[in-house]
């Protein structure tokens, strides 16, 4: 049977926070209005670019525009690859599971043209099964919909497949798709968010624990 390894990406595999903080900065300069903190970005990113831009509004006391949403996505698309990189040990950590036997692919609420520009900069998308983007289905995480066809897409089943994420939305999903789920210590989602999911303080100890996760709900 084939094992997949269905990931997260921002905050999971690609630390992107500086790449969209700057985008956001300059969206809200454009406007007239301060930036932000990293940390107040960090807190901002896991539910999609329309909540992101919505929430950075919010901060600053404006209501929801289309055309912000627009302007950010235009700029961070052309900028999504800048400073953005893989978290240390990612690149080692996926190719320890591919060595053992894994299919990798991606399950997230960026959109499919950011992520797949990202991941074409970062060398990973000829790497992955399966891109499940923001904008690839009908819906998204938290909705356990959003995991079941990215499994799909990559030729999965479910009682091969282990969600790895950093974000409420990953666990929620993981559960809802009835798969077992790791939460990543590393990323930008608290370990309170984890609620009650084994977590991985390090991208060298994914392999271990993606079987041991894979076995124990087998059992």
């Amino acid at each position: 049977m084939t094992r997949l390894a269905v990931f997260d990406l921002d905050g999971t595999l690609v630390d992107s926070a500086p790449d969209i903080h700057a985008a956001l900065d300059r969206l809200m300069a454009a406007r007239g209005l301060p930036g932000f903190t990293r940390a107040e970005v960090t807190a901002m990113i896991g539910d999609g670019v329309r909540a992101l831009v919505t929430r950075a509004l919010a901060a600053r006391g404006q209501p929801f525009e289309e055309a912000a949403l627009d302007a950010f996505m235009a700029d961070y698309e052309a900028n999504a690859a800048v400073e953005t990189r893989l978290f240390p040990g990612v690149a080692e950590a996926l190719q320890a599971l591919t060595a053992d036997g894994w299919r990798i692919a991606i399950c997230t609420n960026k959109p499919a043209a950011a992520a797949r520009e990202l991941l074409d900069a970062l060398g990973l998308l000829d790497r992955v099964a399966a891109l499940g983007a923001g904008d690839s289905f009908p819906v998204r995480k938290p909705d356990p919909g959003h995991l079941h066809a990215t499994i799909a897409a990559a030729g999965g089943a479910q009682r091969g497949a282990v969600m790895i994420g950093d974000h409420r939305n990953d666990v929620a999903a993981a559960r809802g798709a009835g798969i077992p789920v790791v939460f990543v210590g590393w990323g930008y989602g608290p370990l309170a968010m984890a609620e009650g999911a084994p977590v991985v303080a390090r991208p060298e100890a994914l392999p271990g624990e993606l079987r041991a996760a894979l076995d124990g709900f087998r059992a």
